[in-house]
Parts: structure tokens; C-alpha cells; sequence
């Protein structure tokens, strides 16, 4: 990731994928992440080959558990939720050869197949952010026979590292997604 000083937008290097990287993995073009590091914000967006309907459930049922997660980095289990505004959600995160650790939060609105918002809390010391809650929202729209996918994590104001380790890990999960709903780069909407 280029690291830029200052109130600056810090860019991934992904983001500087070329445009026939991008067609030749079908409908999926992915923007990357961006960190504004002066509000504290991770805005990561991507355009998957798969309806909102079907992007939906892969996000907030325990069907995440099929793909969240990757051999060499951590796996997302135990999933449960309630999902409603008011609802708590709750996930272990199973990190490779180390500590399985809690996260959860709150779902504060819900617009199914469209927007949800909710509450992100790590049940441990999280290195770089500790225990600080953070919102993500989450907005989904059909665009082209696919998907437009845009995260808003918020809440990383007066933590710099934590905002650019979770650029990389949205960047990470949105590729996860990606390859999970389309396999060989073509379209599994149902």
C-alpha cells in the first residue's frame, strides 16, 4: 500500500490495476479501497457479476463463513445474527496458527437486498485499534447484471494504522466475494 503523510487520501496499489486486468475476470472490476485519514473513514466499493439479492446473503448470513477468510490469513465461524435493526450479529475470527477471537455488533438499519448499517466491536485488544467501535454501512445496487458494492467503515479517526490494515482487509474481502460468487469469472446470479 503507498503510504502518503498528512490529511492525504491514502490510495492501495490495487487500485492501479489496468482496465483488461479487470475484463478479463468478467464482470467483476474492482476499485479498491480508499482511507481518509483526516475522517477516519475506509471507503472500499466493487462491481460483482452476481445480484443483490445473492451478494446480500453472502454477506449476512452464515453463508460467509463458506468464503470469508483465506488459508494463509483467518476464517470467519460461528456466525450468528439477528438480523434486524436492533439485532446483534456475532462472528469468531480463527486466525492461521494463532488465537480465535470475537467480533460483534449491532445492526442499526437494515433495507434488505439494498442497506445495512451496523456496529463493529473486537471482543479483544485488537493491536492497532483495540476495542474501538467502529460503523460500517454497506450499500448494494444492480448495475449492468451485477452488483455495485460500496463499505463505509467509519470510526478509525486517531487510528491511522488500524484505517490502512482495514483498507487491505475490505480489499482482501471483496476479492473473497468476488471469487466465491463467481468462481471462474463468470456470473452465478440467481
Amino acid at each position: 500500500m503507498n503510504a502518503i503523510a498528512g490529511d492525504e487520501t491514502v490510495k492501495t496499489k490495487e487500485q492501479l490495476r489496468t482496465s483488461k486486468e479487470a475484463g478479463e475476470r468478467g464482470t467483476w472490476q474492482f476499485s479498491g479501497p480508499w482511507v481518509e485519514v483526516r475522517r477516519g473513514t475506509v471507503l472500499a466499493t466493487a462491481r460483482i457479476g452476481a445480484t443483490p439479492e445473492r451478494v446480500f446473503r453472502a454477506l449476512f448470513t452464515d453463508e460467509l463463513e463458506s468464503w470469508w477468510g483465506s488459508a494463509d490469513t483467518y476464517r470467519m465461524t460461528r456466525w450468528e445474527s439477528d438480523l434486524r435493526a436492533g439485532g446483534h450479529w456475532s462472528v469468531a475470527v480463527e486466525f492461521v496458527g494463532g488465537p480465535t477471537v470475537p467480533a460483534g455488533g449491532e445492526f442499526l438499519e437494515i433495507e434488505p437486498f439494498h442497506k445495512v448499517v451496523h456496529t463493529r466491536t473486537y471482543g479483544w485488544d485488537h493491536p492497532t485499534l483495540g476495542r474501538q467501535e467502529t460503523t460500517v454501512t454497506c450499500l448494494l445496487a444492480p448495475v449492468n447484471g451485477g452488483t455495485g458494492i460500496t463499505v463505509r467503515h467509519e470510526g478509525f479517526a486517531g487510528f491511522e494504522e488500524a484505517a490502512r490494515q482495514h483498507a487491505e482487509g475490505w480489499e482482501r474481502v471483496l476479492r473473497w466475494l468476488a471469487d466465491y460468487l463467481e468462481p471462474d469469472g463468470v456470473s452465478t446470479n440467481d
